[in-house]
């Protein structure tokens, strides 16, 4: 399993969620997670993002996507989404 956030300097919405983010990847540690930023690092480009960030992907092992959510979130709700996959593994 594979967390993938996307997000930009420039995103109000992204610094809100940087902490909940950490809190998920503290809660996970073992789930890779990568961050990437949408004016910065090209492979965000196959991730099909459109302009609302930020965005947070959670992929199965062969890099399927399980869930997307976009925009700002509660923490519990990113734990709950990652937590029912992580369960089925």
């Amino acid at each position: 399993m594979k967390i993938v956030k996307i997000s930009a300097v420039w995103c109000s919405s992204c610094l809100v969620m940087r902490p909940r983010f950490e809190e998920v990847e503290k809660k996970y540690p073992n789930i890779e997670s990568i961050s990437l930023d949408i004016d910065f690092d090209e492979e965000s480009s196959k991730y099909n993002v459109r302009e609302k960030l930020p965005v947070f992907i959670l992929l199965d092992n062969n890099d399927n996507e399980l869930e997307r959510l976009v925009g700002e979130h509660k923490t519990e709700e990113l734990i709950n989404i990652v937590k029912k996959h992580y369960d089925k593994e």
